[in-house]
Protein backbone atom coordinates (compact mmCIF):
# COMPACT_ATOMS: atom_id res chain seq x y z
CA UNK A 1 0.00 0.00 0.00
CA UNK A 2 2.62 2.18 0.64
CA UNK A 3 5.67 3.07 -1.24
CA UNK A 4 9.28 3.66 0.09
CA UNK A 5 12.40 4.47 -1.42
CA UNK A 6 16.04 5.08 -0.68
CA UNK A 7 17.38 8.44 -1.83
CA UNK A 8 20.39 7.78 -4.13
CA UNK A 9 22.36 10.70 -2.91
CA UNK A 10 21.56 10.04 0.80
CA UNK A 11 21.31 6.27 1.17
CA UNK A 12 20.97 6.58 5.02
CA UNK A 13 17.33 8.34 4.49
CA UNK A 14 14.28 6.78 3.26
CA UNK A 15 10.71 8.01 1.72
CA UNK A 16 7.63 6.36 2.34
CA UNK A 17 4.36 7.96 0.33
CA UNK A 18 1.30 6.77 1.45
CA UNK A 19 -1.62 7.61 -0.34
CA UNK A 20 -5.42 8.13 2.24
CA UNK A 21 -9.11 8.52 -0.04
CA UNK A 22 -12.20 8.81 1.84
CA UNK A 23 -9.86 11.04 5.12
CA UNK A 24 -12.49 12.26 7.47
CA UNK A 25 -10.19 14.14 9.83
CA UNK A 26 -8.06 16.17 7.77
CA UNK A 27 -8.40 19.06 9.68
CA UNK A 28 -7.16 17.29 12.54
CA UNK A 29 -4.07 15.85 10.74
CA UNK A 30 -3.43 19.10 9.66
CA UNK A 31 -3.70 20.89 13.48
CA UNK A 32 -0.87 17.87 14.14
CA UNK A 33 1.27 18.19 11.58
CA UNK A 34 1.80 22.49 12.55
CA UNK A 35 2.02 21.87 16.04
CA UNK A 36 5.02 19.53 15.22
CA UNK A 37 2.64 16.16 16.58
CA UNK A 38 3.12 14.36 13.06
CA UNK A 39 6.21 13.47 11.71
CA UNK A 40 5.05 13.98 7.94
CA UNK A 41 4.55 16.18 5.20
CA UNK A 42 0.37 16.49 4.06
CA UNK A 43 0.34 17.32 0.55
CA UNK A 44 -2.85 17.76 -1.64
CA UNK A 45 -2.88 14.82 -4.23
CA UNK A 46 -4.83 16.26 -7.12
CA UNK A 47 -1.69 18.74 -7.08
CA UNK A 48 0.64 15.69 -8.01
CA UNK A 49 1.24 14.21 -11.07
CA UNK A 50 3.09 11.01 -10.01
CA UNK A 51 5.03 9.82 -7.07
CA UNK A 52 8.07 10.47 -8.60
CA UNK A 53 7.38 14.38 -8.23
CA UNK A 54 7.76 14.04 -4.64
CA UNK A 55 10.62 11.87 -4.53
CA UNK A 56 12.20 14.86 -6.45
CA UNK A 57 10.92 17.68 -3.92
CA UNK A 58 11.98 15.14 -0.79
CA UNK A 59 15.98 14.72 -2.52
CA UNK A 60 15.90 18.65 -2.60
CA UNK A 61 15.49 19.74 0.91
CA UNK A 62 17.09 16.70 2.26
CA UNK A 63 20.18 18.40 0.34
CA UNK A 64 19.02 22.05 1.79
CA UNK A 65 19.32 20.51 5.05
CA UNK A 66 22.48 18.76 4.56
CA UNK A 67 24.13 22.01 3.92
CA UNK A 68 22.04 24.37 6.09
CA UNK A 69 20.09 26.61 3.13
CA UNK A 70 16.55 25.61 3.85
CA UNK A 71 14.19 28.13 3.37
CA UNK A 72 11.07 26.87 5.71
CA UNK A 73 11.85 25.85 9.13
CA UNK A 74 11.17 22.14 8.79
CA UNK A 75 12.14 19.15 6.39
CA UNK A 76 8.60 18.42 5.67
CA UNK A 77 7.75 22.20 5.37
CA UNK A 78 10.39 22.22 2.48
CA UNK A 79 9.03 19.09 1.18
CA UNK A 80 5.67 20.70 0.70
CA UNK A 81 7.67 24.25 -0.55
CA UNK A 82 10.17 22.43 -3.15
CA UNK A 83 6.77 21.20 -5.35
CA UNK A 84 5.52 24.59 -6.21
CA UNK A 85 7.50 26.56 -8.82
CA UNK A 86 7.34 29.84 -7.19
CA UNK A 87 9.58 31.08 -4.25
CA UNK A 88 6.53 32.22 -2.21
CA UNK A 89 5.99 29.73 0.97
CA UNK A 90 2.15 30.34 1.80
CA UNK A 91 1.54 30.47 -2.02
CA UNK A 92 3.24 26.88 -1.54
CA UNK A 93 1.36 25.45 1.33
CA UNK A 94 -2.06 26.91 -0.15
CA UNK A 95 -1.33 24.92 -2.93
CA UNK A 96 0.03 21.77 -2.37
CA UNK A 97 -0.47 21.21 1.75
CA UNK A 98 -3.57 19.31 2.74
CA UNK A 99 -6.74 22.02 3.59
CA UNK A 100 -9.19 21.00 6.13
CA UNK A 101 -11.80 19.88 3.79
CA UNK A 102 -10.07 17.69 1.62
CA UNK A 103 -11.19 13.83 1.21
CA UNK A 104 -7.76 12.68 0.23
CA UNK A 105 -3.89 13.30 1.45
CA UNK A 106 -0.79 11.74 0.71
CA UNK A 107 1.27 11.63 3.53
CA UNK A 108 5.45 12.09 2.86
CA UNK A 109 7.69 10.62 6.16
CA UNK A 110 11.37 10.78 6.10
CA UNK A 111 13.19 7.82 7.79
CA UNK A 112 15.93 5.88 8.31
CA UNK A 113 15.83 2.05 7.32
CA UNK A 114 13.22 1.02 9.67
CA UNK A 115 9.59 2.93 9.33
CA UNK A 116 7.25 -0.33 10.26
CA UNK A 117 6.33 2.02 13.73
CA UNK A 118 6.17 5.28 11.48
CA UNK A 119 3.63 3.73 9.05
CA UNK A 120 1.22 2.28 11.80
CA UNK A 121 1.23 5.14 13.37
CA UNK A 122 0.14 7.45 10.40
CA UNK A 123 -1.91 4.20 9.33
CA UNK A 124 -3.80 4.74 13.11
CA UNK A 125 -4.39 8.37 13.16
CA UNK A 126 -5.74 8.79 9.58
CA UNK A 127 -9.30 7.88 9.45
CA UNK A 128 -9.69 7.33 5.85
CA UNK A 129 -9.30 4.34 3.56
CA UNK A 130 -5.59 3.59 2.44
CA UNK A 131 -4.75 2.92 -1.41
CA UNK A 132 -2.17 2.64 -3.33
CA UNK A 133 0.35 5.37 -3.18
CA UNK A 134 1.00 4.76 -7.31
CA UNK A 135 -2.68 5.45 -7.59
CA UNK A 136 -1.96 9.22 -6.82
CA UNK A 137 -2.20 9.72 -10.91
CA UNK A 138 -5.58 8.75 -10.75
CA UNK A 139 -6.49 12.08 -8.32
CA UNK A 140 -4.59 14.69 -10.07
CA UNK A 141 -5.83 17.59 -11.45
CA UNK A 142 -4.24 18.28 -15.05
CA UNK A 143 -6.14 21.83 -15.38
CA UNK A 144 -4.87 23.10 -12.29
CA UNK A 145 -1.04 22.11 -12.60
CA UNK A 146 -0.58 22.48 -16.10
CA UNK A 147 -1.72 26.52 -15.15
CA UNK A 148 0.17 26.65 -12.01
CA UNK A 149 3.55 25.63 -13.45
CA UNK A 150 2.50 27.29 -17.02
CA UNK A 151 2.99 24.14 -19.57
CA UNK A 152 1.82 24.99 -22.98
CA UNK A 153 0.34 22.73 -25.68
CA UNK A 154 3.53 22.65 -27.78
CA UNK A 155 5.63 21.04 -24.90
CA UNK A 156 3.35 18.50 -23.88
CA UNK A 157 4.18 17.37 -27.64
CA UNK A 158 7.59 16.64 -26.85
CA UNK A 159 7.22 15.56 -23.13
CA UNK A 160 4.97 14.74 -20.42
CA UNK A 161 3.45 16.51 -17.74
CA UNK A 162 5.58 15.32 -15.33
CA UNK A 163 8.90 16.23 -17.63
CA UNK A 164 7.84 20.17 -17.40
CA UNK A 165 6.45 19.94 -13.69
CA UNK A 166 9.81 18.25 -12.45
CA UNK A 167 12.20 20.62 -14.58
CA UNK A 168 10.31 23.67 -12.95
CA UNK A 169 10.53 22.58 -10.03
CA UNK A 170 14.16 21.87 -10.55
CA UNK A 171 15.05 25.23 -11.94
CA UNK A 172 12.76 27.53 -9.30
CA UNK A 173 16.12 28.63 -7.63
CA UNK A 174 17.94 29.03 -9.99
CA UNK A 175 15.67 31.56 -12.09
Amino acid sequence: MHLTHKLELFPDHRVTQMLFKEVKNAAELRQCAVEGKLNGALINPTMLVDPFQVLVAVNKAVNLQKIGKMKTRSLYSEIIFNLSPTNNISEAFKRFGSSDGDDSVLVVLVHNKDESQLVSDITARVSGRQVPAEEVSSLTDHTKIKKLYKVTAQEEKCGTLLDAVVCRMAIKDVM
